[in-house]
């Protein structure tokens, strides 16, 4: 016979069994960075927090204050402002806008989602290009009512700059233009042919309505000519994992561990790729191959890192690489060179200028730079490109 002790010794394991096969299954699932962004007062705030809170992802102590706080600094009257669970400093309370970047974390069945909220503001443009600097996804938002504006094609032209390949025209408050097919379509088009030049791989419009969650999570009857996917379904099915994988292996050291005279280790994070022990690689600046005898982390070795997974790799060669260089794949090795040409975004309100010595960083190096020549800058209204004068 069972006694009540043993009975209770055997629930507690099948808790802490339950509570393993959850965390392994959080741990297999594929992460998606993705932020929004798009003109001032788009819903951009808001679409996040409905996000939240129809993914059943905000406490109920969370959610009694955000009642509170929607009514003392909320803009939707009687309703829940779900602006305000990112919006949380209280300059962007009192002035209704996004300043600073907000990351939020949330999961699915499906995917594990990291999210940076944008701020929208011509002034704040250099937070945005924060955010999108290491998303993999942008959802661009666009006032039905107002349709393509400056900023949204700022933000655009700064998502392509920084590598971002998939786009969500998330044609936002389509409930304030009586859910009109017309409507989405002539912003879908604009967009398309704006963004032709841009290099986005896919751009997929959803009309929604981010205040009362029309196509946010699941496909709205409200909208019964749209065919498409509401926009969680899109953010758990876009394919970027073959795309990181095909990237070369990319690995900056940003530190040298050597506890002990047995121990010469290269810390760093995979910024691209993947590597695998046993397989060759090369110091970037100098060429010198070796191979990988060990792929360390806090938890135990492991076989193979990939792109995001802070480690730290053991040589098998005694080769000279300190911080400020890479790790990289030798049939894919970066060019080194003294003098290149590059498109800039740039935030400063004093004007680049040819002739002045600037600081270059790359990763976890830094070098001193002087721009040559300015040839182009880009026309955010027509995407033109226009002759430079003294500033981009």
């Amino acid at each position: 016979m069972l006694t009540a002790n043993t009975a209770l010794l055997r629930e507690e394991d099948d808790v802490l069994v339950d509570i393993r096969d959850y965390v392994a299954r959080q741990e297999n699932k594929g992460l998606l960075r993705f932020l929004t962004c798009g003109s001032v007062d788009d819903g951009k705030s808001t679409l996040i927090g409905r996000l939240l809170f129809d993914t059943k992802l905000i406490f109920e102590d969370q959610l009694a204050a955000l009642e509170n706080d929607s009514r003392k600094h909320g803009t939707a009257g009687d309703e829940i402002d779900f602006a305000l669970l990112v919006d949380g400093l209280e300059a962007e309370r009192e002035q209704g806008i996004t300043i600073d970047v907000a990351y939020r974390f949330f999961s699915t069945p499906r995917r594990k989602f990291i999210v940076a909220d944008t701020p929208g503001h011509e002034q704040y443009t250099r937070n945005m290009a924060t955010g999108a600097s290491t998303a993999d996804v942008a959802i661009v938002l666009v006032d039905a009512r107002q349709g393509i504006l400056p900023q949204t094609r700022r933000h655009s032209m700064i998502a392509s700059l920084l590598g971002i390949r998939h786009i969500v025209l998330a044609v936002n408050k389509i409930d304030l233009v009586g859910f009109d097919e017309a409507v989405f379509e002539r912003i879908a088009a604009e967009y398309r042919a704006f963004a032709e030049e841009l290099g986005f791989e896919t751009i997929q419009p959803i009309p929604l309505s981010a205040r009362y969650g029309d196509n946010v999570i699941r496909s709205s009857g409200k909208t019964p000519w749209y065919e498409g996917p509401s926009l969680l379904e899109h953010l758990e099915t876009v394919d970027i994992e073959a795309e990181a994988e095909a990237k070369p292996f990319r690995f900056p050291v940003q530190y040298v561990s050597r506890p002990n005279l047995d121990f010469r280790g290269f810390s760093g994070t995979v910024a691209s790729g993947r590597i695998g022990v046993g397989e060759r690689v090369s110091v970037a600046k100098s060429g010198k191959q070796t191979r990988i005898r060990r792929i360390v982390t806090q938890d135990g070795d492991l076989e193979v890192a990939s792109e995001g997974q802070a480690v730290t790799l053991l040589l098998d060669d005694e080769v000279e690489l300190s911080r400020g260089n890479m790790l990289v794949t030798p049939q894919a090795r970066p060019h080194v060179a003294d003098q290149f040409s590059a498109t800039l975004v740039w935030f400063d309100e004093k004007p680049l200028l040819p002739g002045r010595s600037y600081i270059l960083r790359t990763e976890t190096d830094e070098v001193s730079a002087t721009v040559s020549q300015l040839k182009h800058r880009r026309n955010i209204n027509n995407f033109a490109e226009e002759a430079a004068t003294s500033s981009i």
